[in-house]
């Protein structure tokens, strides 16, 4: 079928940029001739063709797979639509290759096979629209018939080949799925290219099995003849004339498959004086060397080829001299943390002594940094500005959701596709090996089959063993010595203790109101300013309606959200300006309603505890401290208790003990005993859909159930935090400072902590121990005497 659309627009595009659009169901297709490549194949393609040189153009640039052809008659200079097959492969173009001579090579890697639906018309080269064809999975004992003879016939076929690498051998032996041992063997053992394509266009697993097996019974007789007639000649041929023969034969063998081609000569030195360059440890470069001798006997259209090729170029590519010495001066650092940041100084003075050891001993090994705050505050841009203070380069490997193994070690070489992994990546996009390397998101690495990352983080992470570093890609020693590893997390919980401990913790709190505020004048405003596109002078924010951005629409322990409304701020502004109907903009805070809607964040304490039976908690979360409102309500009943808000094990076991602790002190409280028994009592905490755990909200179901049964109202400028024994107890918690910081945020005049906590107020800010009132508390009667409304 073809498409009756028209091509103006396409022109009209290709004339101003040189590419062309191509809708998203269709794809640039490349016809070869004489050649096949199946899907998890890597395979060089030599082009000729202005068509095709066009056409994989056209992919590189815009990043897209092609679609491989297979013509039906080689003999067609210029192939349509008719004269091309209609099953291909969908492929990616790892390297796109132009040699001395004026030959374009690219090297394809196989991803799926694909149907032609309708070809489109109005550009250069063939476009089609395709559907992919998904890889069948079924499996019965007739498959595993077929595998196993395929698998055998296929070994002895290998032996009569010449130079069979044994990672070809261990991948026919290794494969356990039935297309892809059939698609391998369909492409490595010289199969006509009707036959091959035949096996392209098999969808069935079985059908495709027999077709492989037919034609390679035929091959393997084929061979068996030839190695007999060979014997045969060759005993009656004397040893002048069969040496004779060899080298007519070499030369003949070595003209067809190229490797006495000029370019690829010109590459092979280029390799090995790169080799020679890259100062390698001798291991190193005796491997290098020895894979190059490989690499010049075989021919580069061999499968094997691209394959060595790429393990050369990561090896000359990655530093391996050792690094330049440290540049520190410790005023400049401190004026380049002070300049990148505001606040944290306890951060900072921490940074600047491990400054100040680097340089006194630059060869020692120094601490893993591992930065642990909520989302939002800096971790990472605190990295950045110690590679600024080192005079090093930054790279990140971001580690979020990394559960393999071979992300971090990388993947074997007998594997397609294989890779180093992330550390070697990061080094050789870094271009040295001393760089200060960020590992992001330390705490969200997961475990599945493929093997534990962070166990593999152990070694990178020990600065004892890590000089000799071991990726399975390269299968050499790496030195990460020199490096200078930061780690970041948003919750340590979830970093195996091993790993832990390999690293000193430095904390990072939230930010508090005023904090906030000088950020946004400092770096925010002026960063959403050239972000939108704004000019200085165009906009500009009143100090009041920066406050009030924070109070009513942000509620964070970061600056991301804030940011994030001072752009939509910006963007407003932009629009205006644009449109013409201002030239600036005065941004105060009765203007933030119609910009950005109405208040997000009211103050719910005053809303929620009015009533006997609320109570607000103090909670930790991994984005910072948030205030929890504790709900206690009775109904005429039998005695039950009824919990519910998606409480964890440990809060229901709070409020068992706090119900418990309220009925022996009934008495006390001058609750009737009789009622308590009469009474069902439901203990809420609301935002039912987040999931809730911890002991430490044990205070305030206490006082909220106290407060229910005796009729009184809770204070509602006061939070509290503790967990409570059956003896009345209040026992300390932790997270007191993103705790303290959470209720200075939502309006909260006093706090009610435990006794024992007293100690973490040096860790609050000073501007949180001015407007906020501490009381300590050391069993449930203090808590009663002053959570209650006078």
């Amino acid at each position: 079928m073809r498409s009756d659309r028209t091509d103006a627009s396409r022109n009209t595009i290709a004339a101003g940029s040189g590419i062309l659009l191509i809708p998203d169901d269709a794809m640039v297709i490349v016809p070869v001739r004489n050649v096949l490549l199946f899907p998890g194949m890597i395979l060089p393609l030599t082009i000729s063709r202005e068509q095709s040189k066009l056409a994989a153009q056209q992919a590189v640039k815009t990043e897209r797979p092609v679609g491989v052809l297979l013509q039906r008659d080689a003999e067609i200079e210029v192939p349509g639509p008719d004269d091309l097959c209609l099953v291909g492969t969908v492929a990616n173009i790892l390297r796109y290759v132009t040699l001395p001579d004026n030959t374009h090579v690219i090297v394809c890697q196989g991803l799926q096979r694909f149907r032609i639906v309708e070809y489109l018309p109005g550009y250069p080269f063939p476009v089609a629209r395709i559907g992919r064809i998904d890889e069948p999975e079924t499996t019965d004992s007739q498959i595993e018939a077929r595998m196993i003879q395929l698998r055998e016939h296929a070994l002895e076929v290998l032996q009569f080949m010449p130079q069979v690498s044994q990672e070809l051998v261990g991948a026919v032996k290794s494969i356990t799925q039935a297309g892809a041992l059939a698609d391998l063997v369909a492409s490595v053992t010289e199969l006509k290219i009707t036959d091959r394509q035949r096996v392209l266009e098999s969808i069935d697993l079985q059908r495709r099995l027999d077709i492989v097996l037919d034609c390679l019974l035929a091959r393997l007789e084929v061979l068996r003849l030839s190695r007999e007639l060979d014997e045969r000649t060759k005993a009656n041929i004397d040893q002048r004339q069969r040496e004779f023969l060899l080298r007519e034969q070499l030369k003949s063998i070595q003209k067809e498959l190229g490797e006495g081609d000029t370019g690829n000569s010109v590459e092979i030195e280029a390799l090995r004086k790169n080799i020679a360059e890259a100062q390698m440890p001798e291991e190193v470069a005796n491997q290098a060397n020895k894979e190059l001798q490989r690499l010049a006997r075989m021919s580069d259209a061999s499968a094997e080829y691209s394959m060595v090729r790429a393990y050369l170029d990561w090896l000359v590519e990655l530093p391996w001299r050792a690094p330049e010495p440290d540049r520190i001066e410790i005023a400049e650092a401190r004026q380049i943390l002070d300049a990148d940041h505001f606040g944290l100084d306890q951060v900072k003075k921490r940074i600047i002594e491990f400054l100040a050891v680097r340089k006194l001993n630059p060869g020692g090994h120094g601490p893993i940094l591992c930065f642990v705050g909520p989302p939002g505050v800096g971790k990472t841009s605190l990295g950045q500005s110690i590679a600024r203070a080192l005079g090093r380069k930054f790279v990140r490997a971001s580690l979020g959701g990394v559960h393999d193994e071979a992300e971090i070690r990388g993947h074997r070489r007998t594997y397609i596709g294989a890779l180093p992994g992330n550390i070697i990546q990061a080094i050789r996009k870094a271009g040295s090996r001393g760089c200060v390397m960020m590992l992001d998101e330390i705490d969200k690495l997961g475990a599945g089959i493929q093997g534990d990352p962070s166990a593999a983080l152990l070694e990178v992470l020990d600065p004892e063993q890590n000089n000799t570093f071991r990726d399975n890609y390269l299968a050499l020693p790496f030195d990460l010595s020199r490096m200078l590893f930061i780690t970041t997390a948003n919750v340590l919980d979830n970093i195996p203790g091993p790993l832990r401990d390999r690293m000193e913790i430095i904390q990072l709190p939230g930010y508090t109101q005023e904090e906030k505020r000088e950020i946004a004048q400092r770096y925010l405003v002026g960063r959403q300013i050239a972000q939108n596109g704004l000019k200085e002078g165009q906009i500009e924010f009143s100090e009041q309606a920066l406050v009030a951005i924070i109070r009513n629409y942000t509620r964070e322990a970061g600056v991301r959200s804030l940011e994030r409304e001072i752009g939509a701020v910006c963007r407003r502004a932009a629009v205006n300006i644009a449109e013409g109907r201002m030239s600036s903009m005065q941004v105060d805070e009765d203007d933030l309603a119609g910009i950005l809607g109405p208040i997000k964040y009211d103050n719910e304490v005053a809303l929620r505890t009015g009533l006997a039976g609320v109570a607000t908690g103090l909670a930790w979360t991994p984005v910072g401290g948030d205030i929890l409102f504790i709900e206690a309500s009775r109904t005429a009943g039998d005695g039950k208790l009824i919990l519910t808000g998606q409480l964890g094990e440990v809060m229901k076991e709070s409020a068992q003990a706090a119900l418990t602790l309220v009925k022996t002190r009934a008495t006390d409280l001058g609750i009737d005993a009789g009622s308590l028994e009469r009474s069902n009592v439901h203990v809420h905490v609301p935002a039912g859909a987040i999931p809730k755990d911890g002991p430490s909200a044990g205070v305030a179901m206490f006082i909220a159930l106290a407060s229910l049964f005796v009729n009184h109202p809770v204070r509602n400028d006061s939070a509290m935090t503790g967990e409570i024994s059956l003896r009345g107890l209040v026992l300390p918690v932790g997270g007191i400072k993103d705790k303290v910081l959470a209720a200075m945020r939502a309006g909260i005049q006093r706090v009610l902590l435990p006794a024992r906590n007293r100690r973490d107020l040096e860790e609050v800010p000073p501007e949180a121990k001015e407007r906020i009132e501490f009381i300590f508390l050391d069993n449930v009667d203090d808590a009663i005497r002053h959570a209650m409304r006078q």
